[in-house]
């Protein structure tokens, strides 16, 4: 899997680098804005990391470009800047993630393989599936093995994105920001007690367990 970083931070982009070469990715490194377009206009990469603060030509405008030039290149924007708006501006220029540093590099790691493994599932008609589940989005309706389980609307929600992250470890603070945002008070126990409302809908007795807690760490669905 073939990585840009785009980072003029040195110590920053070493750690990122360093990171994903470990992980198995191939990687590319840029600097400055100019040289991540004329890359990302030129090349083929799964996807890019992409700092906002760049000399010669900020992120923002990195993304801009590259949308407008039709490169859809799935890109995660990393920056300092934590408010709000930041981050609505940030995703509105076409960027498909944003992390807001300092941050831990297993989630750096987990939102990549995200964004790069999507075109894996199949959504045909509004339907996602995943192994033995379905989830309809048309009716909001959730099957496994095509028997129909009913779901909650946050049940329902969490169903989706463990989906959409087959084989990702999930931390709690990722499942918080994905489903109550980011000033969701982080001590709560509300993630655990979804999750183990939705295993005892979607895991009967008899059926496989597909629902892996990695302690002290998150959780993981796994189908296969």
């Amino acid at each position: 899997m073939r990585l840009l970083i785009i980072e003029d931070d040195k110590k920053t982009a070493s750690f990122i680098k360093k990171g994903f070469k470990r992980a198995g990715f191939t990687v590319d490194h840029v600097s400055d804005g100019e040289k991540a377009l004329n890359l990302l206009l030129s090349e083929a990469y799964d996807a890019a990391v992409l700092d906002i603060m760049l000399p010669k030509l900020d992120g923002i405008s990195v993304v801009k470009e590259t949308r407008k030039l039709g490169v859809h290149t799935p890109v995660i924007i990393l920056s300092a800047k934590h408010s709000a708006d930041d981050r609505i501006r940030g995703l509105n220029c076409g960027g498909d993630d944003y992390l807001v540093k300092p941050f831990l590099f297993s989630e750096l790691l987990a939102r990549v393989h995200a964004l790069t493994r999507r075109k894996n599932y199949t959504i045909q008609d509004m339907k996602l599936n995943v192994g033995d589940l379905q989830l309809d989005f048309s009716t909001r309706e959730v099957f496994r093995s095509g028997k129909k389980i009913e779901l909650r609307t946050k049940e329902f929600e969490l169903l989706e994105y463990f989906m959409r992250n087959e084989g990702i470890v999930l931390m709690k603070t990722m499942i918080l920001e994905h489903l109550w945002g980011y000033n969701f008070e982080p001590q709560t126990n509300v993630v655990e007690v979804l999750v183990c409302n939705l295993r005892n809908k979607i895991e009967h007795k008899g059926e496989k367990k597909i629902i892996n807690t990695i302690r002290g760490v998150g959780y993981v669905l796994k189908v296969s």
